[in-house]
């Protein structure tokens, strides 16, 4: 029909979504006000429309940031936000969760569960992910560091062992401690800190913070910044997702009598990208300036993100469809070239061909968000397109079949009923 093949079209009948959350928080505290949260929704909003108001919160926030510090340098940098922005941020960052969870509820609520809110759901999650972790990085006064890309990272590689897993277990697990649940929270913690007592507030060393300067042998240990101390933690909780999605997966191969190591080879992908981004960062210095320490380095951030929300759109459509496993993505050549051009004075002793000075360095870094953001949009259009029409369904609008089993328009009446 267009994008998707009339073969994983039609495994889209067979797919349901299959979900594990093993947070207390979730279920105890979260929960609760999600299901009590998703009644105030009327039936005839779309489950995708409150995906997508989420998102747009999120999109508000990242646009505040752009206004009180449009070159990301932070308090270190000089430039002092206002103390409510931050607070913004953690609102609207819980209020993204709760639409997020809801979502699903609403789709049940509504008729309307099925392989395209999943889609949407994840394309909203993976653009969010990348947002959050520049505001993040902003509100603990990293800024333009190595401490931000190791940040990303290690947020991006958290999302892709997820999708990961749930394509080769067939399910999404949340384990007692995950990055929807709890690291949200964390983060919507460290904005609202980030308000009462400002981003330079997270340099101050840990040791300090909890006074332990004067105990001895303990204060031995280095003074870590608490910035620094939150990305190492970060670092350990990568790991421990990795070996707890291997488990999981592995668990399944055996169910299934399939190998247990091939799986393994399926993070090259994201290995392979997330080095050509670094290594474009790492070029030497020329021209008196490097893109980590220049204002484009949000928007090279963007694009990476972009890039990501592509590389893991489509891992999602694959378990959906039940298709193969993407391996590859045509925009890994378009950056390896932008990173072989800057890194020319360290691979072959001259300057960069393209990228020859602050101008061209621009141009090139805008002009890849704007090739991602067109690729990724292309993508989700067609995907959307394909998956709506072949399941005779709206998108944006809750629907349902009348007596003769077309579907219809469907909205609420003064008497509460509904009318075709």
């Amino acid at each position: 029909m267009g994008y998707i093949s009339a073969t994983a079209l039609d495994n889209l009948k067979k797919y349901s979504y299959k979900g594990v959350d093993k947070s207390p928080l979730s279920k105890y505290v979260l929960n609760p006000f999600w299901t009590w949260f998703v009644t105030l929704w009327p039936l005839s909003v779309a489950p995708n429309t409150i995906t997508l108001s989420g998102l747009s919160i999120v999109f508000l926030n990242f646009a505040t940031m752009l206004l009180y510090d449009p070159t990301y340098l932070a308090e270190k940098g000089g430039v002092i936000s206002p103390r409510w922005l931050y607070f913004s941020w953690s609102i609207g960052l819980f209020l993204y969760q709760s639409f997020d969870a809801i979502d699903g509820k609403q789709a049940r609520r509504t008729g309307m569960a099925g392989p395209l809110g999943e889609m949407f759901d994840h394309g909203c999650d993976a653009m969010n992910t990348t947002l959050e972790v520049i505001l993040a990085s902003q509100a603990l006064n990293l800024g333009r560091s190595w401490w931000t890309v190791a940040s990303q990272m290690a947020t991006l590689a958290a999302f892709y062992l997820t999708t990961w897993e749930e394509y080769h277990t067939g399910q999404l697990y949340l384990g007692v401690f995950s990055g929807p649940v709890e690291g949200i929270l964390l983060i919507v913690g460290i904005y609202a800190v980030t308000g009462f007592y400002g981003p330079s507030f997270w340099d101050t060393g840990i040791l300090t913070f909890l006074r332990l300067t004067d105990v001895p042998l303990v204060n031995q240990l280095p003074d870590m910044p608490l910035n620094d101390s939150f990305m190492t933690f970060s670092a350990f909780a990568v790991l421990f997702n990795l070996q707890a999605s291997y488990r999981n997966v592995r668990r399944a191969m055996l169910a299934a009598g399939k190998s247990t190591t091939q799986p393994l080879l399926l993070l090259l992908p994201f290995i392979v990208s997330a080095s050509i981004q670094v290594f474009w960062l790492m070029h030497p210095r020329y021209d008196n300036s490097v893109l980590i320490n220049s204002a484009l380095f949000v928007p090279f951030l963007c694009a990476w993100g972009l890039q990501f929300a592509h590389q893991v759109g489509r891992m999602i459509l694959a378990h959906v469809t039940s298709s193969p496993f993407p391996w590859w993505d045509w925009m890994w050549v378009w950056s390896l070239v932008a990173a072989v051009d800057a890194n020319l004075p360290l691979l072959a002793g001259r300057p960069p061909v393209i990228q020859t000075c602050e101008t061209n360095r621009a141009a090139v870094v805008y002009l890849t968000l704007a090739i991602s953001l067109v690729a990724y949009g292309r993508f989700c259009t067609l995907v959307i397109q394909d998956i709506t029409n072949f399941m005779g369904i709206a998108c944006f609008t809750v629907r349902k079949r009348d007596k003769d089993g077309v579907w219809q328009d469907t909205a609420p009446t003064s008497d509460g009923k509904k009318k075709l």
